[in-house]
């Protein structure tokens, strides 16, 4: 069954202008990709549906977001450049995601990759920032859930905080969020003190972690800390925030993750997923801003998901 990859032309037309998260990113992405898997065998997704959206996403929010694309805004704040088609890229988006998860949950593979634009960890109830529009795997989890997934597990360890992530979900106990990340950074949330509020509370868990961190300090936390709690929750389905801007050349990143890290990284929870959910992993592109190096960072992840 392979991994199946989720791409659409769509993504391109996501015009950030001379910013770090901007077309060129999956098209370096891509021309590793090929190398592994025919571009006859990419799936082309379909747009998300409002009601999938707004599983996470107020609905005002969302008509704000097509507005402001409608009449040519440029941004939606300093961090999030928009365009014309910005907001058909989101929903597309969102439909990665969503095809991706029901291709894995009925059984047509065990693991899908989305080369997604634009980004969504950071995307709040009713709020975009961080260079994202709609939370891509919030609105993953979410349809997960409507499918008949109980429990999901997210892990995010995209060099940023996963605020809106963990905003979606710290008070719901049927879905275990997970980040590690560079502590102090952009946006400033994730303390290790971030448990989860209410019925949630233990199902949030923070690693905050020292600039230049690397492969030593990611593998330990994840063999010691996450992949046990992994596998005591025991989810249906695990999906990744695969940021690569922990990258060891991430012009923003300021760690020291290198490829190898990363394909360790890939394995663990590869391995977790065969031990609890059946191996279902869908894995959606975030950060990752270096590229010279982001295309084989990301054909490394997806080698070790084959």
């Amino acid at each position: 069954m392979g991994v199946w990859y989720f791409f659409s032309p769509l993504f391109l037309e996501h015009d950030t202008g001379n910013h770090p998260e901007n077309p060129e990113r999956l098209r370096v992405i891509n021309r590793e990709i090929e190398k592994l898997i025919p571009v006859e065998q990419w799936i082309e997704p379909a747009d998300a549906t409002i009601d999938q959206i707004a599983a996470i996403h107020d609905r005002e929010y969302i008509q704000d977001v097509e507005k402001a694309c409608a009449l040519g805004a440029d941004a939606l704040d300093i961090d999030t450049p928009i365009c014309p088609k910005s907001y058909a890229a989101a929903l597309r988006a969102a439909g990665a995601a969503c095809n991706a998860v029901e291709a894995v949950l009925a059984g047509k593979t065990k693991h899908a990759f989305c080369a997604v634009r634009p980004p969504g960890h950071h995307a709040e109830q009713a709020i975009g920032m961080g260079f994202c529009l709609f939370n891509n795997v919030a609105i993953a989890a979410r349809y997960a859930q409507s499918l008949g997934a109980n429990k999901i597990a997210i892990v995010d360890w995209d060099v940023h905080h996963g605020n809106g992530t963990q905003h979606s979900f710290e008070r719901d106990p049927s879905v275990l969020f997970i980040s590690i990340h560079h502590w102090g950074i952009y946006p400033g949330t994730g303390h290790d003190h971030e448990i989860g509020k209410e019925e949630g509370t233990g199902y949030s868990l923070n690693y905050p972690l020292p600039a230049y961190s690397g492969d030593s300090t990611y593998l330990t936390l994840f063999e010691h800390s996450l992949i046990p709690q992994i596998k005591k929750f025991h989810p249906d389905l695990i999906l990744i925030s695969a940021g690569f801007d922990a990258h060891e050349s991430d012009p923003l990143g300021g760690m020291k993750v290198t490829d190898d890290g990363f394909a360790a990284m890939t394995k663990m929870l590869v391995d977790a997923a065969d031990e609890t959910c059946g191996g279902k992993i869908v894995s959606l592109l975030e950060g990752g801003y270096n590229l010279n190096t982001l295309g084989a960072t990301v054909a490394r992840h997806v080698k070790e998901l084959m």
